[in-house]
């Protein structure tokens, strides 16, 4: 899917069809639904982070039959997540079509901002239909919930639990709980590919990041990765095809391993899980590790760190909180006009003594 062709029929052919189409009734939730349809569009950090909502979601109705609509870069998370009955994708017009023809008690939009999926809730027989009420995309939606950009995206996506009312909304991540589980087949593959590894304590790295601004840079990576090394870790560099090339980079030279190119998502869970701790930037293999209860060392400069970086004592983030930023709102990131320092001021020292104080 091309993601900035969808943001732009989103913005101009989205706007005029909420503009167009009329507000349903307000909506009362069943006492006892047993259809939910949960539309999650977007990238897997997103995926994520909804994963305690689905989780309780299926704790309350737990004979309710659970039906994801996702789109393809994120449809390999919901395999961590076996509270998902069915999945179809957004992104597949036969997929999409198949979801939408049944009959649901309640539909959930989780998209926070774009337009086409609140129009798709709209469009989708359902009693209750619940979103988030970021711009007119309120109106099509029965139940409408308030969002905000300085909370935690755990605890923005446990409020469209709401209007179900009574419901304990706490968040697991604050407890270092996971709420992912990797399936078994990943688990084997997983240690295969850590053999080399002769069961040395290791540190998983993940280099990539969808935006350009978010990325730290190879180099600088290497450098942690070599202090690593000299103290006995092991080191495992995680990550896309995209990544390959970095991932060579960063593990040329010392005793670390690469495995980016050759894991699904269900796998590269697998290899975090056993990991000590995992650096990352502000990306979706970052919000993988904080479900399964890994610890976590992240990066933070253009994305929003109340909303996106991970919370609770196991975590550390490293944030130089330079007045430009955050810079990031809704997933759009401007060009940066200070040569992205933000990132650039973060040392490779730094990063190397907030992994070993992890172990202390």
């Amino acid at each position: 899917m091309n993601i900035t062709l969808v943001k732009k029929i989103d913005r101009f052919i989205g706007e005029l069809l909420v503009l167009l189409l009329p507000s349903p009734a307000m909506g009362i939730p069943l006492v006892t639904p047993s259809r939910f349809l949960v539309i999650r569009p977007g990238g897997i950090g997103d995926a994520a982070l909804l994963a305690p909502t689905l989780t309780l979601l299926k704790k309350t109705f737990p004979t309710a039959h659970i039906t994801v609509l996702a789109e393809q870069r994120n449809a390999g998370l919901f395999e961590l997540l076996p509270e998902v009955d069915t999945l179809f994708l957004y992104d597949r017009p036969r997929q999409l079509f198949s979801a939408i023809r049944y009959s649901y008690d309640v539909v959930i939009d989780t998209e926070q901002w774009h337009r086409l999926s609140a129009i798709v809730t709209r469009c989708i027989s359902a009693p209750v239909t619940i979103g988030f009420n970021t711009n007119r995309r309120r109106t099509m939606f029965t139940n409408s919930i308030a969002y905000s950009q300085e909370e935690y995206e755990v605890d923005s996506f446990m409020h469209l639990l709401a209007p179900f009312g009574g419901l304990p909304l706490d968040n697991p991540a604050l407890a270092g709980e996971p709420f992912l589980q990797v399936p078994a087949f990943a688990e084997q593959r997983a240690l295969a590919l850590l053999a080399p590894l002769r069961s040395k304590v290791f540190i998983t790295i993940f280099p990539g990041a969808s935006i350009t601004e978010r990325r730290w840079g190879g180099e600088r990576f290497r450098q942690v990765a070599n202090c690593l090394c000299e103290r006995g870790y092991g080191v495992v560099v995680v990550g896309g095809k995209e990544d390959v090339i970095c991932g060579k980079e960063i593990t040329v030279g010392n005793s670390g391993i690469t495995i980016a190119g050759v894991t699904t998502l269900a796998e590269t869970a697998a290899v975090i899980q056993k990991s000590s701790v995992l650096l990352s930037g502000d990306s979706g293999i970052l919000h993988i590790a904080v479900g399964l209860g890994v610890p976590t060392v992240s990066l933070f400069g253009s994305g929003r760190a109340a909303k996106w970086a991970p919370q609770g004592v196991r975590h550390r983030v490293i944030n130089k909180q330079l007045p430009c930023a955050p810079c990031t709102t809704f997933g759009t990131t401007p060009p940066c006009p200070h040569k992205v320092a933000c990132m650039e001021n973060i040392t490779a020292d730094e990063v190397v003594s907030a992994i070993l104080g992890i172990f202390d």
